[in-house]
C-alpha cells in the first residue's frame, strides 16, 4: 500500500526529537556561510549567487536525465538577473523556461503557490506541449487517460512498478489540501516543511511530467522562506544529483511505508548540510576568482585571453592545449601561442608539468 491510500493520510509523523540535532547541523552551517556573504561586497554575492543558481538549474535536469548547456544556462539567469557576465550564450527557449520557473520559485518565494503558478511551471518546462515525442497535458493536471501515473524502470515487457500516484480524479482535492498547507502557518520547522513539502508533492505527482523538477523548486521555495533571503546560494538539487541513487531509493521506500517520515527527513536534513557546505568551497572559488583578477588589475589583455582564463577560473574540464585554445577563441594557432606566452610572462599563467606534444597551461598557485 502507498502511503497516499493509508486512512489517516496526509498526517505526517516523524521523531523531531532524532532530527533536532541535524537540524542545528544545517542552521550552524547556513549561518556561517551567510555570515561569510556579509563580508563580501555585492558583485561577490551576485556572482556567487549566480554559480549556485547554475548548478541548480543543470543538476536538477540532470537527475531526470537531461543535460542542459552550462553556458547558456548561465546566460539565461545572468540576463534574467541583470548579471554582467561578458559575453552571453545564445538564448534556448527551454533553458529560458527552467531558469524562469527556479528563479520564480526562488526570488517570489513569499508570494502564494496556486494551482494557476505551478501550471505556470509547468508550461515554462515544456514549451512545445511535448516530452520528447510525447504529447503532454501542459498547464493542467494529468486525467490518466492512458492509465495510472507509475514511476517505472527496466526494458519494455520487464518494466518494474516503483511508485504509482493517486488517481486522478483525486487530484482536486489533494492539490487543495497540500496548497493550503504550503501556504498556511503550520507548525512543524521550516526545514522541516521544506523536506516535507518536497515530498508530499513528489507522492501527488499531478503532472504529466516535470513532477520531480517542480517538487524540487517547491523545496526551493521552502529554503527561500527558511532563510529569510530570496538569493540562492547552495544548491540542494545539486546534492541530490551527486546521491541520485539514494534519493530514488529513500523516496521508493518511504512511499510503500508508513506515515512516519523520519528516514526521509533524516536523509534530507543530511543532504541539505551537505549542499550547504559544498557552497562554502564555491564561495572559495568565488573570492579566489576575485583575488586572481585583482591581483593581474593591471595587466593589458584581449578578450581572448579574458575569457579563456574566465574558463580556467570556472573550473575548466581536462587540459588547456594551445590547439583548445584556438578552437574556443576562435583564432588561428600562431594567435593562441602569442596570447598564452604573453600571459605566461604576465605571470598569469604557466606550463604545467607535462611537455612536448601534451603541453597544456595552467593557472599560477
Amino acid at each position: 500500500m502507498y502511503i497516499w491510500a493509508a486512512e489517516d493520510w496526509p498526517e505526517w509523523r516523524y521523531d523531531l526529537a532524532s532530527l533536532t540535532g541535524l537540524i542545528a547541523e544545517v542552521s550552524r552551517a547556513q549561518g556561517l556561510l551567510f555570515g561569510r556573504l556579509a563580508d563580501v561586497g555585492s558583485l561577490l554575492r551576485a556572482e556567487a549567487s549566480l554559480a549556485a543558481l547554475t548548478e541548480d538549474v543543470t543538476k536538477t535536469s540532470e537527475i531526470e536525465g537531461e543535460r542542459l548547456d552550462v553556458a547558456s544556462v548561465k546566460s539565461s539567469i545572468a540576463r534574467h538577473l541583470g548579471v554582467d557576465i561578458g559575453e552571453l550564450a545564445p538564448a534556448d527557449r527551454h533553458v529560458d523556461g527552467i531558469v524562469e520557473m527556479i528563479l520564480d520559485a526562488t526570488l517570489n518565494c513569499q508570494a502564494a503557490v496556486t494551482p494557476e503558478r505551478l501550471f505556470g511551471w509547468h508550461a515554462a518546462l515544456f514549451p512545445t506541449g511535448y516530452s520528447g515525442l510525447v504529447r503532454l497535458n501542459v498547464a493542467r493536471w494529468r486525467d490518466d487517460a492512458t492509465g495510472p501515473m507509475q514511476v517505472v524502470s527496466g526494458p519494455i515487457g520487464r518494466q518494474r512498478v516503483h511508485f504509482e500516484a493517486p488517481p486522478a480524479e483525486h487530484l482536486d482535492h489533494e492539490t487543495r489540501c497540500f496548497l493550503d498547507w504550503l501556504n498556511g502557518a503550520t507548525p512543524e520547522p521550516a526545514l522541516i516543511k521544506a523536506g516535507l513539502g518536497h515530498l508530499w508533492f513528489v507522492t501527488l505527482h499531478p503532472f504529466d511530467d516535470g513532477n520531480g523538477r517542480i517538487a524540487r523548486a517547491i523545496g526551493d521555495l521552502l529554503l527561500a522562506r527558511a532563510d529569510g533571503s530570496p538569493q540562492r546560494f547552495y544548491s540542494l538539487s545539486a546534492q541530490i544529483q551527486r546521491e541520485r541513487k539514494a534519493y530514488y531509493d529513500v523516496l521508493e521506500r518511504t512511499q510503500r511505508g508508513s506515515l512516519d517520515v523520519t528516514e526521509w527527513l533524516n536523509w534530507f536534513l543530511s543532504t541539505l548540510k551537505d549542499a550547504v557546505e559544498r557552497a562554502h568551497r564555491t564561495l572559495d572559488s568565488v573570492l579566489a576568482k576575485a583575488r586572481f583578477w585583482q591581483r593581474f588589475a593591471g595587466v593589458p589583455m584581449n578578450a581572448r585571453q579574458i575569457k579563456l582564463l574566465n574558463k580556467l577560473l570556472d573550473g575548466f574540464e581536462g587540459k588547456l592545449t594551445s590547439s583548445k585554445w584556438a578552437a574556443i577563441a576562435k583564432c588561428s594557432a600562431d594567435t593562441a601561442l602569442r596570447d598564452i606566452n604573453e600571459l605566461i610572462d604576465a605571470g598569469a599563467l604557466r606550463k604545467s608539468a607535462a611537455s612536448g606534444r601534451s603541453t597544456s597551461y595552467e593557472l599560477p598557485r
